[in-house]
């Protein structure tokens, strides 16, 4: 245990972001998930449009955070893409 008042603190904020990056991250699987489903059920070309358009901002916003790398946001973007194109 920290006995240093600024080794507490950083305790205590290293708690707070990683409730925060948990949740960040829950997110973005739950939006990853309604892309595949959105995709496999062939909807219209607008809710998968809609669909892939949310998680792609939740995952620049992520990555500009430093919540995940930037490679990984990039490889889920390029995918996106191809859904898109395909």
């Amino acid at each position: 245990m920290a006995n240093i008042q600024s080794a507490k603190k950083n305790i205590r904020k290293t708690l707070k972001h990683t409730l925060h990056n948990r949740s960040v991250k829950s997110t973005l699987r739950t939006l990853e998930k309604r892309v595949k489903q959105v995709a496999e059920a062939k909807k219209s070309s607008s809710d998968i449009k809609e669909a892939v358009s949310r998680y792609i901002s939740a995952l620049d916003k992520a990555a500009k955070r430093n919540i995940i790398h930037p490679n990984k946001a990039r490889r889920h973007k390029s995918a996106c893409a191809k859904l898109l194109a395909g």
